[in-house]
């Protein structure tokens, strides 16, 4: 994987590149829809396509419970199981571990955990990790990491970055030591952790850029802080992290959210968001969100957004998606899914236009004040 920075805003931390992988070349600052299970809910391969998705995310824990890695191996790696033939990335699964609370236990060797689905008891390594995300063989591969819960101590926040350190050695050690199983290259990225504590981020950025990764994510925030304390840590981490290499804020997927991230420099997102909550009547628009159920749109013959050109906005009304809804009809889940993805990749797009422009403060203030009229 090669990551060329390409412009950096003059008023801003925002910056546009590429990034180069066997699978495609996409350009930055990009968000990646989720597709936990090798599959983004409700919608195909071609459908995200036609989105201007260009990566999309996986998760190993989940598909190493469901339906194995070896079973995602010997289809030829979750391109060729899923059909989708651009760049993919999988999470270690670290933060579903942190999520399961009273199912797992850690310690400096292992997570061991119960599986959420049968209560099978699991362990992962960071060793096993690194040979799971192998098997499966996504594009980029993300390490076995801790997260600290929200809120937390300081003395918590150490020890788990600590742990997430020691970790990061041993998977970038196996990384070197073992081969992709499927033909073509896979970059392995570190996650910095440290909770709120700016002193602890410090330490765990420093080490892991000594370590030399090939991507950085920036982990632990959206998980019940501030949106001023996310954006004021995403900010500070940012910064200690290498020019030269992407940069990716696990998790975080608000519109709002994204773009001031964007403002302090960061490369790549991801987030259940727009998917979710299309298959629960929500969708985004200029103006903010649209609940889709309420009554206001029974007889409203407009598209979602007019300013929209996505195949959902170009052929169906907003009471029709609400009769969809409200009927219980499948066919509302992928259309309103269509319709945010669509949104998020148009919102990716005029920001990379907005940074080349030098114009990016502008553009990001205009969004908000726009953005943040309307919940309705």
């Amino acid at each position: 994987m090669m990551y060329t920075l390409e412009h950096s805003d003059t008023g801003t931390k925002a910056r546009t590149g590429r990034l180069r992988m066997d699978h495609g070349e996409i350009e930055t600052p990009v968000f990646m829809p989720v597709g936990t299970k090798a599959s983004v809910k409700a919608l195909t391969p071609v459908q995200l396509q036609e989105a201007g998705v260009t990566m999309i995310l996986g998760n190993a824990y989940h598909l190493f419970l469901r339906p194995g890695p070896e079973v995602v191996a010997a289809a030829g790696g979750l391109h060729a199981f899923s059909g989708w033939d651009g760049p993919m990335l999988t999470d270690s699964g670290g933060y579903q571990v942190y999520s399961l609370a009273g199912l797992r236990s850690i310690d400096d060797k292992q997570v061991r955990f119960q599986s959420h689905i049968d209560g099978s008891r699991n362990a992962f390594t960071p060793e096993s990790m690194i040979d799971i995300q192998r098997a499966l063989g996504p594009d980029i591969m993300m390490v076995l990491d801790e997260c600290s819960g929200y809120p937390c101590s300081p003395e918590t926040a150490a020890d788990a970055n600590r742990r997430t350190l020691l970790w990061a050695e041993r998977s970038l050690k196996h990384y070197h030591e073992t081969k992709s199983r499927h033909g073509y290259d896979q970059a392995l990225f570190g996650i910095v952790q440290g909770s709120v504590f700016p002193e602890i981020r410090k330490l765990s950025a420093a080490r892991l850029v000594e370590m030399n990764f090939e991507g950085y994510a920036i982990g632990g925030l959206a998980v019940g802080e501030s949106r001023e304390e996310m954006i004021r840590i995403t900010g500070y981490t940012a910064d200690l992290l290498p020019s030269d290499k992407a940069r990716y804020l696990m998790g975080v997927g608000a519109p709002d959210d994204i773009v001031q991230a964007i403002a302090a420099g960061i490369d790549m997102f991801d987030c259940v968001i727009p998917t979710r909550n299309g298959r629960n009547a929500t969708v985004y628009t200029r103006t903010g969100k649209m609940l889709l159920r309420n009554q206001t749109y029974r007889d409203d013959y407009r598209p979602l957004d007019e300013t929209c050109s996505c195949y959902t906005c170009k052929n169906f009304s907003r009471a029709y998606l609400r009769h969809l809804f409200n009927t219980g009809e499948i066919l509302a889940l992928t259309l309103a899914s269509i319709h945010n993805i669509h949104f998020y990749m148009r919102l990716m797009s005029e920001a990379r236009r907005a940074i080349v422009e030098d114009n990016y403060r502008s553009w990001m203030e205009d969004f908000l004040n726009e953005y943040n009229q309307t919940t309705s």
